[in-house]
């Protein structure tokens, strides 16, 4: 099995030889970083105190943070939650959108294992289309395996990797085996929906819009509201890279890069027209949102690694088509302590 070292991990390629090295890792209660449709994944066997206790200890990861369960197929439904009938909201939702990136939160069922859950009754669930992540979620069910627990392959609250070489450049020396699988083809986290308390709630947007799930159920998705479960990716703060961000409409860029390099400050723009300034780097942003969703999370590193003062990134259009990015950026500039440097 061909492979490439880094310092302390291994990345191979997503083929049998090393999903059946990434199985014995996780039946031996330890951690492998996978590719999924959305981002990477940082995964361990969901029913391992072990494995689970990993995940957090390497991400950083506050315990009352709840994980999501990937699993094979819908048939493990009904190890976790307490709602699977075949007239539940939840398989209608299945049958239209697994395998795929929604997530399902439901009731834990009695007696099933509660690592991965924050310290909650609920369970979020997810299948994820990937066929790497489909080859090892099958091989490591049919080695007994009930799921695999795994957030996003990243120090809690940064940047999402998307590539193998991201999870390389986070985590090096705490995971054993990174699986290759090329990049993200959606690129943001899983649409999370709550169907544990009456009335569907939506809790992230992602790529399968509340209008969409709305459709299927046959009723209104309502807003996360107060009283919504913690849910992964849904502190204000979160998906930040170092640099502090400032979102501003389009028209607002030129008058701030030039109030801003009059203060001496280093900049990069990420925007749809192009900013010409001295000592400021641009970076064109897509104009179709799928597109920039897949670009997000990579050109955040790019810009970060510039290593200027400031990112000024243009805020999105209006429209459902824009909310899963529009949230992603909100919560990164809010990450990136932007408003505490505002006032340097």
């Amino acid at each position: 099995m061909s492979a490439t070292r880094s310092t302390g991990g291994l990345v191979v390629p997503g083929d049998e030889a090393g999903i059946a090295r990434a199985v014995e890792l996780l039946r031996a209660g330890d951690v492998v970083a996978f590719p999924t449709e959305t981002v990477y994944g940082l995964g361990a066997d969901a029913a391992s105190a072990t494995g689970v206790g990993r995940i957090y200890r390497i991400k950083g990861r506050p315990l009352d943070h709840p994980l999501i369960v990937h699993l094979a197929d819908a048939g493990a439904l009904g190890f976790w939650a307490g709602e699977a009938s075949p007239s539940s909201r939840a398989l209608r939702l299945v049958e239209a959108f697994w395998p795929g990136p929604l997530t399902l939160v439901m009731r834990r069922r009695e007696g099933a294992p509660a690592h991965a859950c924050g310290g909650l009754p609920t369970i979020g669930l997810r299948c994820p289309s990937h066929p790497v992540a489909r080859r090892l979620l099958a091989a490591f069910a049919g080695a007994g395996g009930k799921g695999v627990a795994a957030p996003s392959a990243n120090r809690f609250g940064k940047v999402s990797p998307t590539r193998a070489e991201h999870v390389v450049a986070d985590l090096d020396g705490d995971v054993p085996l990174i699986l290759d699988g090329g990049d993200a083809e959606i690129g943001l986290e899983s649409t999370i929906v709550d169907l544990s308390r009456g009335r569907p709630r939506l809790l992230r947007p992602g790529a399968i819009p509340g209008s969409a799930i709305a459709d299927v159920l046959g009723e209104p998705v309502g807003a996360a509201g107060p009283a919504a479960p913690r849910a992964p990716g849904s502190l204000a703060a979160h998906y930040a890279p170092g640099t502090p961000i400032e979102l501003l409409d389009g028209r607002e860029i030129p008058a701030r890069v030039a109030s801003l390099r009059a203060r001496g400050l280093r900049l990069a723009v990420w925007s749809r027209e192009p900013v010409l300034a001295n000592a400021v780097e641009w970076l064109a942003a897509p104009t179709d949102p799928q597109d920039y969703g897949r670009a997000l999370y990579d050109s955040l590193r790019k810009l970060d690694r510039l290593g200027v003062d400031r990112l000024l990134i243009e805020t999105v259009p209006p429209g459902e088509a824009w909310d899963a990015v529009r949230d992603r950026l909100g919560r990164a500039a809010t990450g990136s302590g932007a408003a505490a440097a505002d006032g340097a």
